[in-house]
């Protein structure tokens, strides 16, 4: 069982320093080793294989354009022999000839001797990391600069003693013990990380006696309970409750400081220290939002996997459409730029990235299998806007939070229904019925039955500014779960 555990460290001015510079050499070999890569695929792009590959003999530097010390130099590597006296690595990676050549650069430039060289090592794997994620569909590797490349991994040669720690190179330091790690853990790797307000360490620890966490089968699921993610309320739930959203970063006075602080780096000289200062005052409230906004992920995930069910059924949401740019209109005749409402989605967009719906379906996730209990993602179309009454679904039914469906009338919480409704799918996806929500939509035409703005609403209860048709003000997580 692998787990990690993070810690604050104490260092002092000396070791901070050190640290910084590690960093900052780090950004530089990773840059390079990245660089190194980029052109050597560009040259053998276009002018053909390395030399080395086809021959297996050294290249002439006048006769080939590749550099031996480069990401595909010396590529064949005859030192290991198996028993039948085959090459055991007849071809080695860019990232192996990358580690193999840190010697040279030790020699070349002295100031990385000073740098352990696991650390080196694992600087190399990290951008092994980005290319294996680039050929996984992801994003190209990018070049990192002072605000993205901020930590470096140790794997051998640490020790842990009560609330000190030792890092090769740099020393023994004090930091902020709050979680004892448990007794038959063995640490597996250390990652130096700084932050706003100083510097962090990620422990890997692993036990191989300890059985890794297992799902639920589907078999053993009998009940489920529905989640809906939202803006006003964070997440409705298929059993009546609803969870606040604070709203940590577009609140109205988080907003208000935000801007306040962020004119002032703005008008500092640029490169004085004052504009630096200023910039550690932003940092440190991002970080403060950030923090806050993390530890209500885990109470919010913590109180939705400990209820009584076996399953948990979420919306399989894809964010990052939801946050994409709105497409530009042109006008046809003048070439002029139309409006094409994104100042309108601006303040959405903030609105997705503050509820961080991604994240916490992550932590929902890892918390349903450390209970032994599953977590099924189904299609959310249409699933505040289908009828729980009749099944009509159109995208005049609902206004806001209430849901009147223009078929047969019915009247409910449009949130809680979406929630009652992704129980069912996820209840169907168990049993082995298709999932897939009815596309019985209606289009409006001159004989569509429309619900007007002014349209008056009969309820038995009364309408207010909080109290809507099925809008459960007064049954909130934190008074009916207590």
């Amino acid at each position: 069982m692998l787990t990690n555990y993070v810690y604050k460290l104490r260092p002092n001015v000396s070791q901070s320093e050190k640290m910084d510079n590690w960093v900052d050499l780090l950004r530089s070999h990773y840059n390079w080793c990245l660089n190194d890569r980029i052109t050597q695929y560009n040259h053998q792009f276009i002018q053909g294989d390395y030399c080395d590959i086809r021959t297996r003999a050294v290249a002439c530097p006048i006769t080939c354009f590749v550099s031996k010390n480069g990401a595909t130099g010396e590529p064949w590597k005859d030192g290991k022999l198996d028993k039948e006296g085959n090459l055991k690595n007849p071809r080695r990676s860019a990232g192996d000839i990358q580690i193999t050549s840190l010697p040279m650069l030790k020699q070349a430039r002295p100031w990385y001797a000073e740098i352990d060289s696991t650390v080196l090592q694992q600087n190399v794997k990290r951008l092994d990391v980005a290319y294996k994620n680039f050929f996984e569909g992801r994003g190209f590797p990018q070049f990192k600069n002072r605000s993205n490349f901020t930590s470096f991994t140790y794997t051998v040669g640490t020790k842990v003693q009560g609330n000190k720690i030792y890092l090769p190179k740099i020393g023994w330091m004090r930091f902020h013990n709050s979680r004892l790690i448990p007794d038959g853990f063995t640490i597996k790797a250390i990652t130096v990380r700084k932050r706003q307000d100083g510097w962090y360490i990620s422990v890997r620890i692993e036990d191989t006696n300890v059985p890794n966490y297992i799902s639920r089968p589907l078999a053993e699921v009998e009940k489920v309970i529905g989640c809906d993610l939202g803006i006003t309320k964070l997440v409705h739930l298929s059993d009546g409750y609803q969870i606040d959203n604070p709203k940590f970063s577009t609140n109205r006075k988080t907003r208000h400081l935000l801007k306040v602080r962020q004119r002032r780096i703005g008008r500092r000289v640029k490169g004085s220290k004052n504009r630096k200062k200023a910039a550690k005052k932003v940092g440190r409230l991002h970080k403060r939002i950030g923090d806050k906004r993390l530890a209500y992920q885990w109470y919010v995930a913590n109180k939705i996997v400990s209820r009584n069910v076996d399953a948990i059924g979420l919306e399989d949401l894809n964010v990052a459409g939801m946050l994409r740019r709105c497409q530009v209109k042109v006008d046809e005749k003048t070439g002029r730029f139309l409006k094409n409402g994104q100042s309108r989605k601006k303040g959405l967009n903030r609105s997705i990235s503050d509820a961080s719906w991604s994240e916490l379906t992550s932590k929902i996730e890892y918390l349903a299998e450390k209970q032994y209990k599953v977590v099924i993602k189904v299609n959310p179309k249409h699933s505040s806007q289908e009828c729980r009454n009749c099944g009509h679904t159109d995208k005049l039914n609902r206004d806001r939070e209430r849901f009147i469906c223009v078929s047969c009338g019915h009247m409910s919480h449009a949130d809680l229904g979406a929630a009652k409704t992704i129980r069912d799918r996820a209840l169907s996806l168990v049993r082995g019925d298709s999932a897939k929500p009815a596309d019985n939509t209606s289009k409006s035409s001159e004989g569509t039955v429309k619900r007007l703005k002014n349209r008056k609403e009969t309820s038995a209860r009364p309408l207010g500014k909080r109290v809507e048709p099925g809008n459960l003000s007064n049954q909130d997580i934190k008074t009916a779960m207590s």
